[in-house]
């Protein structure tokens, strides 16, 4: 039998690397100059290896009862992770996928192929400008994972994006994005007041020694119209192998601070992760 052998390829945006994982005969990281963008197992497309994925997927878990088909809009495509996940748990959902680099859809599409009737569209284009051009209230829940390299855009973190992604929306829909910060946390709180502004509530999953600021790392910011079901978040991520903590109400805002949101003319990246912060071990 063939070992898989790893695939390397400059597309739009950087070089793009599908490394096989040993342990997992049809399992593939991939990278994005050198940082893990996604992790797919294509005999097991529920098994999230990254652990911003699994958060993100507990919360996909809790938005509706479980099996109930959504129309989901991921901007940010990597290896198509989270849309195989919610085909697999929430078959006959709707999804479109929005990535800017059109060569990396088209090599995720040639070496890791979705399934058959997996329901999902892919768009090569930029998520904000897809975004302002999508219909109002299409969508049960919006997952923003865009990075320029290791960093968020600054256009997908302003005032203006958080109201068109609040537009698009339903009205008991979900937003969630895969954020990186550090202390003194100045991209995480500015994103806090920015989508607070827009949203009624406001939950962060994140871990402990990341939210105390011991060291860089991700944290997924999910914003709605309505209440979270933080009770079973907190279960489920405390219960997991690197446990996290959720955080919202009172705790939240004073996390957040005297923050201000963030205007489209101030809007900065997030931060680049310091060295070997997302590296491969």
């Amino acid at each position: 039998m063939n070992e898989p052998i790893p695939v390397s390829r400059v597309t739009d945006h950087g070089t793009a690397k599908l490394m096989p994982d040993v342990d997992r005969e049809r399992a593939w990281l991939l990278t994005v100059d050198g940082a893990p963008q996604s992790y797919v197992d294509l005999d097991a497309p529920t098994h999230l290896e990254f652990e911003y994925a699994r958060r993100l997927g507990y919360v996909l878990d809790t938005v509706a009862e479980p099996g109930r088909p959504l129309d989901v809009l991921h901007l940010g495509g990597g290896a198509l992770t989270l849309p195989r996940y919610v085909a697999a748990t929430r078959p006959g959902s709707r999804q479109h996928v929005v990535e800017a680099d059109g060569g990396l859809l088209a090599l995720v599409a040639e070496h890791l192929p979705l399934p058959d009737g997996a329901g999902v569209t892919l768009h090569t284009a930029d998520a904000r400008i897809w975004l302002e051009a999508a219909p109002d209230g299409s969508a049960d829940v919006l997952i923003a994972d865009v990075f320029g390299g290791s960093r968020v855009p600054a256009h997908l973190t302003s005032l203006a994006y958080a109201r068109e992604a609040a537009r698009v929306l339903r009205a008991d829909g979900v937003y969630l994005a895969n954020l990186a910060d550090a202390a003194p946390f100045t991209f995480l709180r500015s994103q806090l007041a920015t989508f607070a502004a827009v949203f009624a509530e406001l939950a962060l999953i994140a871990e402990p020694g990341v939210l105390r600021g011991r060291r860089f790392g991700n944290a997924v910011l999910v914003a709605a119209h309505h209440p979270v079901d933080t009770a079973t978040l907190a279960r489920r991520t405390a219960s997991d192998a690197f446990p996290a903590r959720v955080q919202h109400g009172a705790a939240l805002r004073e996390f957040t601070g005297s923050a201000a949101p963030v205007r489209d003319e101030d809007a900065v990246p997030s931060p680049e992760p310091p060295d070997g912060a997302f590296g491969i071990g």
